[in-house]
């Protein structure tokens, strides 16, 4: 009989069982870990393959942007030299002719005198001739030609230092960074639209300007969509269930050019876009049925939503892009249901603010009221349930709701009762006058 006693063998067999759920969950992770490990490694490749790749180009256009330039500079000196050539040239020409002249003049009447002279005293008609030509002409006058210091003597002024400080540019121009000063930290899904968040990563780095670019992640190309001081953006006409890719970059405080960019991040929205009902008259809708405007037609009423699409625990944010004259009667808020008849959300079963900045809940105005709305401003509703199931009947309701209304950084908070259960909320605006037009998100 042994010392020890073996174990059972279903006990045997469900320490196996462990073991192997316990190896494949250490594969599992161990490839999960490979996985990154890899893509680590492919990330480093490319972007020294990208880098080498843009160097080069720099380069090389740099060389052609210099040797272009100082070609302009050649091209430029030499027509100074031509003009000052021709400019100082022509009165030495003009003298020189006028000299020419002279000589000839000269020539002519020696020849003339000495065939006088040979003629003796018996042509003395020829000597005549001679001295009365001979005095007409002023032989003792002589044209002024200047001295060579007078003239201009043209040279060249090169300055060698020039390459000593080109030298010292491009010794310094450029630099490569192992990784951007800037990152993107956090991408938080909206209906319609994504919240991007950054952050420095390289303290040393004093950031101006932060620039945001966006892609579908089967487009080639990104584009611009943010320049600006703030470190997040919420970028807007987002395609549900579609991947974005996202990236940032920054601008050194007191320079021109931007940091490389960061690490693409991929995001995607799973919530539906929050769209106007189309077809109400008295307001126009943008192409995403995300933007209101209030037309110049006669009716009145309120602009729903198309579906109930805002859910408690969400942010639902109201954008006034412009405003028209201002009534006590607007209103920009959201409801438990539709209810046509009514020419404004300041009604039973509905929270809402004014354009004056007054709360309305359930069509009873409260006491404390938020900044009038102006063109620009930001108006959110924050709902979060309190109690579900039934209330005390005293309380009229059996849904608590706490809303919190915020704009211009002041808020109201409140509780809402609602006297039907409900899932979701829809929103809704109505404006008197024509102007207001208003995005949603």
């Amino acid at each position: 009989m042994r010392g020890t006693m073996e174990p059972e063998p279903e006990v045997l067999l469900q320490e196996a069982r462990e073991n192997v759920e316990a190896a494949q969950s250490y594969r599992r992770e161990l490839g999960q870990r490979l996985q990154g490990l890899r893509e680590a490694q492919r990330q480093i490749k490319e972007s020294a393959s990208q880098t080498r790749d843009d160097l080069k180009q720099h380069f090389t256009d740099l060389k052609g942007t210099l040797g272009k330039l100082l070609d302009e500079r050649l091209v430029t000196l030499l027509q100074e030299v031509d003009t000052i050539e021709q400019e100082t040239i022509k009165p030495l020409d003009d003298c020189q002719k006028l000299i020419e002249h002279g000589v000839n003049t000269a020539d002519d009447l020696v020849r003339e005198g000495e065939i006088a002279i040979l003629g003796g005293i018996e042509q003395n008609d020829k000597l005549w001739n001679f001295t009365k030509k001979a005095s007409h002409i002023q032989l003792d006058s002589l044209p002024e030609v200047p001295l060579l210091v007078d003239v201009p003597c043209l040279s060249a002024q090169l300055d060698d230092s020039i390459l000593n400080i080109v030298k010292d540019h491009i010794f310094k121009h450029g630099t490569v960074a192992s990784r951007p000063p800037v990152q993107i930290e956090e991408l938080i899904e909206k209906p319609g639209g994504i919240i991007v968040r950054w952050c420095k990563v390289d303290d040393d780095f004093t950031a101006q300007d932060y620039r945001l670019q966006f892609r579908k992640c089967t487009a080639n190309h990104f584009e611009d969509v943010y320049v600006g001081s703030d470190t997040e953006f919420i970028v807007l006409h987002i395609d549900p269930n579609v991947d974005y890719q996202f990236r940032v970059c920054a601008r050194g405080d007191g320079r021109q050019e931007w940091s490389p960019w960061s690490v693409p991040q991929t995001g995607h929205s799973t919530l539906v876009p929050h769209e106007w009902t189309p077809g109400f008259e008295g307001y126009s809708l943008s192409s995403r049925r995300n933007i209101a405007l209030r037309n110049d037609a006669e009716s009145s009423g309120v602009l729903y939503s198309s579906a109930p699409t805002y859910f408690c625990g969400q942010t639902l944010t109201f954008r006034v892009e412009t405003v028209g004259q201002p009534d006590r009667r607007d209103s920009i808020g959201v409801c438990a249901e539709k209810q046509n008849g009514y020419d404004s959300l300041q009604r039973d079963q509905a929270v809402c603010i004014s354009t004056n900045g007054a709360v309305f809940v359930n069509g009873k105005e409260m006491t404390n009221q938020l900044p009038a709305v102006t063109s620009g401003s930001t108006v959110t509703f924050d709902i979060e349930a309190v109690t579900l199931g039934t209330a005390n009947n005293s309380e009229g309701g059996n849904v608590k709701l706490r809303v919190t209304i915020s704009s211009s950084n002041r808020e109201v908070v409140f509780d809402w009762l609602l006297d039907q259960s409900c899932g979701s909320l829809y929103f809704g605006c109505s404006f008197f006058y024509p102007g207001w037009k208003v995005l949603v998100f």
